[in-house]
């Protein structure tokens, strides 16, 4: 029998159920690259470092290697262009429908672009050759792809390299791959994946998958959250909403509770990004501390899905925390605040070890 989507009574409780939706509450860790990306379902990964230390903030016993493992060798994991047009981590049994119901999307919003960036038709359709003939060789890095597009006539000083491996990557023709030289590089999609293609399923049932992913992974939302993370309209979203949302939860329609669970997300964080506002996230009077301007979301330190200071750290250094003056009065410290103490210096010790630098 399907759950009845959860209908919490305060803003807190839908701030407790959220984080317990995204493993970073409720005392939720996955053992493993593929427990973390089920619950998830999509990490942010514009910086694959950050990307990397989303993983780890919902997991124990996680180091790097292991998330390099998962994305370079056994390619369970993909980094490409997928919600809102930027780069995510999914897993990789998703990226083809994906893909099949986003890139088209972000392809139509990126015409004025190419346009202002000097490429007409013609000038797409080379660049997807050069590319696509160069990975035809194996994998490539960003600055090796740049040059066969400068010696087949592109201007690429600018943005126009990048621009034309996104669209190559948003046609579902190439995905990023393994490192190479120590750089990220690029491989053909069917090469990396095999040659399977997309599933045979219709742009309603995809969306409909990707609302229920979204719930299961977020929720509890609305469609205007929902269309802030993908960068599909809210009205796609209302089309299949009811279904979608009835089958998108299970156990996790029960309420959660405040547990002094400390988590350090990194920069652009998929907690704070999926929402249309981080009103529930971060406390009032805080936001720009999170987010001060210019598309910049700062590693935060939250308890309980509960933002209460920033934090960062430069290699071989300790972790350097900025709370929030009135870190311990805020929801839900108190009594627990030992706890939250003891659970900083956990995450403190624990982001170093993940790295390797402990």
């Amino acid at each position: 029998m399907t759950a009845e989507p959860p209908a919490p009574s305060t803003p807190s409780a839908t701030r407790l159920m959220r984080a317990r939706a995204q493993g970073i509450g409720s005392g939720r860790r996955g053992r493993s690259v593929a427990e973390v990306m089920a619950r998830a379902f999509a990490v942010q990964a514009q910086d694959a470092a950050a990307a990397a230390l989303g993983i780890r903030a919902r997991s124990t016993g996680l180091t790097v290697a292991d998330v390099v493992r998962a994305t370079d060798v056994e390619r369970r994991v993909v980094r490409n262009w997928f919600m809102r047009g930027t780069l995510h981590l999914v897993p990789a049994a998703d990226v083809r429908w994906l893909t099949s119901l986003l890139g088209p999307v972000f392809l139509r919003q990126s015409a004025r672009r190419y346009r202002e960036l000097g490429l007409g038709e013609d000038d797409l359709l080379r660049g997807e050759q050069v590319i696509t003939t160069a990975l035809r060789g194996g994998p490539a890095p960003r600055a090796e792809l740049s040059a066969r597009l400068a010696a087949a006539g592109f201007a690429t000083g600018g943005q126009v390299a990048i621009h034309l491996l996104r669209r190559c990557a948003l046609l579902g023709l190439i995905c990023h791959g393994p490192a190479v030289g120590g750089e990220p590089s690029f491989v053909l999609l069917d090469d990396w994946l095999g040659s399977a293609g997309a599933p045979e399923v219709t742009p309603r049932d995809a969306t409909a998958e990707l609302v229920r992913r979204y719930l299961a992974a977020h929720g509890p939302a609305s469609p205007e959250d929902f269309a802030t993370w993908s960068g599909l309209p809210p009205s796609a979203a209302r089309r299949v909403w009811p279904e979608a949302e009835a089958g998108a939860y299970g156990a996790e329609a029960e309420p959660a509770e405040a547990v002094g669970d400390v988590r350090l997300l990194p920069a652009y964080d998929d907690y704070l990004v999926a929402y249309r506002t981080r009103a529930l996230s971060v406390p009032p009077g805080y936001e720009r501390l999170v987010h001060p301007g210019g598309g910049q979301v700062r590693a935060t330190v939250t308890v309980d899905g509960l933002a209460c200071g920033t934090w960062s750290r430069r290699a071989g250094r300790p972790v350097t925390l900025a709370l929030f003056e009135s870190f311990e009065s805020l929801e839900p410290f108190g009594a627990s605040a030992a706890r939250v103490r003891a659970g900083i210096a956990a995450e403190e010790a624990d982001v170093p070890r993940f790295l390797g630098e402990g």
